[in-house]
């Protein structure tokens, strides 16, 4: 497994039993548009579907399939020092934070509404409270994109589970499916 950065900084809950790695591959294979793919991946982290973001790099630049909303807000650049997207991008690790709110990032995105029937009965103050993020790669390691999950909060407390070490792994085999969709490449 790929090296990881971890801020696990508080207790666990229980978390769902999980399907198969060839279930969930067969699944997420079957995604045919990147807003697909992510309704999927939402589904298998119990997350809304406005908490999985997709990104694909090109020319330096990694730019966002999905949320539909974060395509026309910008890009991040892969040189950036504050974005954890970039940051998993150029070390190609997988990162997991449980207490991301602690964590110094670019929050330029998370200030971006994102709207969703999910949504309706939400805050419009809930911040990104932990984040599992993972690099997309190619046969030969280079990178083709970031996938991110998060948990959405008013704290710690109300954003949900922590994510564990499991949900990273499900996270890179989500990752890997990636690498082989023509939406990616």
């Amino acid at each position: 497994m790929q090296g990881k950065r971890n801020s696990d900084q508080g207790g666990t809950a229980a978390t769902p039993a999980r399907a198969s790695n060839a279930s969930v591959e067969h699944v997420l294979n079957q995604a045919a548009t990147p807003q697909e793919f992510c309704a999927a991946l939402a589904k298998l982290f119990g997350v809304r579907s406005t908490e999985v973001a997709l990104m694909r790099l090109g020319k330096g630049l990694l730019s966002f399939l999905y949320p539909e909303q974060l395509k026309t807000a910008g890009s991040i650049p892969v040189s950036s020092s504050s974005a954890v997207a970039a940051h998993t991008a150029s070390t190609k690790k997988t990162e997991l934070f449980n207490a991301f709110v602690k964590v110094k990032h670019a929050s330029i995105f998370e200030s971006v509404k994102l709207n969703s029937s999910e949504d309706v009965d939400r805050s419009e103050q809930n911040a990104i409270q932990k984040l599992m993020s993972a690099p997309i790669l190619d046969e030969q390691r280079k990178v083709l994109g970031v996938v991110q999950v998060c948990r959405k909060g008013f704290d710690v407390g109300t954003a949900g589970p922590d994510f564990t070490q499991d949900d990273l792994q499900q996270l890179e085999l989500a990752a890997k499916v990636l690498s082989g969709l023509p939406f990616v490449k």
